[in-house]
């Protein structure tokens, strides 16, 4: 999870409030700030982006490997009707690609110094962190840039609720929830995460988001959120929520990226590594973090939304899950059912389920295996073709013998 802040500024503010690097930085620690009872929030970050940035006209490695013609069949499969909360930093409407797209949603991110809502609102990001997530799930096409959004069709709610300092806490996040839930979000995205010091895992607040967590699975929301960006095992909140899609990220081998938490909470990865995405102002930049991994997978639960209206929030989160691609029959703790495939997602013709399903165990062919008589590698085939093969070249020889004998007969009476 990445924000447009140089790491030496982050570092200062990584020990409290736990924003991490891409390479190396301190946990996410949920501890209750003196005189609340709340947790702050992580919003991990990694990159040096600079904005208004220029337009990338190559298309990422992410989208490389999907084919886009198939993933949208025909343009009537692109999100198209389904509105995604972006709770985070912002989401600046002023970018080309998410201009038409960005619903102004409530500010929760209070200034210390006033005590009052930040200046600018839900579609103002100061940092660019909510811009860069929402471009992955809902960027527009644009001449002249390789990159687009997974679901194109989709509307982004933005709710401004953290900043790189990170000044949002449980509080805050369950009550953007809440608000996205209210607002009729039908996907939500959560890039950030918090961690439980207490003896049984909680933290403060824990109870406010889970009931928030809670009241999003009740109205039919699929919520995703980012696994963390520490690099270590252990679970984080609100991901490691059974109702949450948790999202760890993967690089350009569909291996756990080194910096991506992990554990048996995690459902599936996606790419995080050197993500391309919008930024403030216009133009593109790359990131990388589960920050970036997130919306990739929010994107293809809008994909489906839109295609399966009746479908409930599990019976999103699980085809997402049984159509990830993996190299075993089912999860394991680092990328846990793989790493999410948007066309077989989308393209998958199986019904819905409520649970995804290890794959069968390979089995032989159930006719019985005849012993065959031990020879020397060569059968009857072979040798019948080296027969026939020195056949006509002897054929060939004798014909070579007696045609050179009637030349030098012929050439030997002449001289006579």
């Amino acid at each position: 999870m990445a924000l447009g802040r140089r790491l030496s500024r982050i570092a200062a503010v990584g020990a409290v409030f736990g924003v991490l690097g891409g390479t190396a930085a301190a946990p996410a620690v949920a501890a209750d700030p003196p005189g609340t009872h709340w947790s702050p929030l992580s919003i991990s970050a990694a990159g040096d982006c600079t904005f208004p940035a220029k337009d990338v006209p190559a298309t990422p490695w992410a989208l490389q490997r999907v084919l886009l013609d198939q993933l949208w069949q025909n343009n009537t499969v692109t999100g198209s009707g389904v509105l995604v909360a972006v709770i985070d930093t912002g989401v600046d409407n002023q970018n080309p690609q998410l201009a038409g797209k960005v619903q102004n949603g409530p500010t929760l991110l209070v200034d210390k110094n006033t005590n009052q809502p930040v200046a600018g609102g839900s579609t103002t990001d100061t940092v660019g962190h909510g811009t860069k997530v929402a471009g992955i799930i809902a960027a527009a096409h644009r001449d002249g840039v390789g990159f687009v959004g997974l679901a194109p069709g989709a509307q982004i709610l933005s709710i401004r609720q953290n900043d790189d300092a990170g000044s949002g806490n449980v509080q805050t996040l369950a009550q953007a929830i809440q608000d996205a839930v209210n607002a009729n979000a039908q996907v939500i995205n959560i890039s950030q995460d918090v961690r439980g010091t207490n003896a049984d895992g909680s933290f403060g607040g824990s109870a406010d988001l889970q009931s928030a967590i809670a009241l999003a699975e009740a109205h039919n929301v699929v919520v995703v959120a980012a696994s963390g960006n520490d690099g270590q095992e252990g679970a984080t909140y609100p991901a490691s929520y059974p109702s949450v899609l948790a999202v760890g990220a993967s690089d350009r081998n569909n291996e756990r990226a080194s910096f991506s938490e992990y554990g048996d909470f995690v459902k599936v990865a996606a790419p995080g590594v050197d993500m391309l995405s919008t930024v403030p102002g216009g133009g593109q930049c790359v990131d990388n973090g589960t920050s970036f991994a997130a919306p990739y997978v929010a994107g293809v639960a809008a994909l489906l939304r839109g295609e399966h209206k009746d479908w409930t929030a599990q019976q999103i989160r699980t085809r997402i899950e049984q159509t990830a691609q993996r190299t075993q029959r089912g999860p394991d703790k680092y990328l846990g059912w793989g790493v999410v495939d948007p066309v077989k997602a989308v393209t998958d013709t199986d019904p819905p389920t409520n649970d995804p399903v290890q794959a069968p165990p390979v089995q032989l062919a159930g006719s019985a295996i005849l012993p065959q008589p031990l020879g020397l590698g060569e059968t009857q085939a072979d040798r019948d073709r080296r027969t026939a093969t020195y056949v006509l070249g002897s054929a060939v020889l004798v014909v070579a013998l007696l045609f050179g004998g009637f030349v030098v007969l012929r050439d030997h009476r002449r001289r006579s």
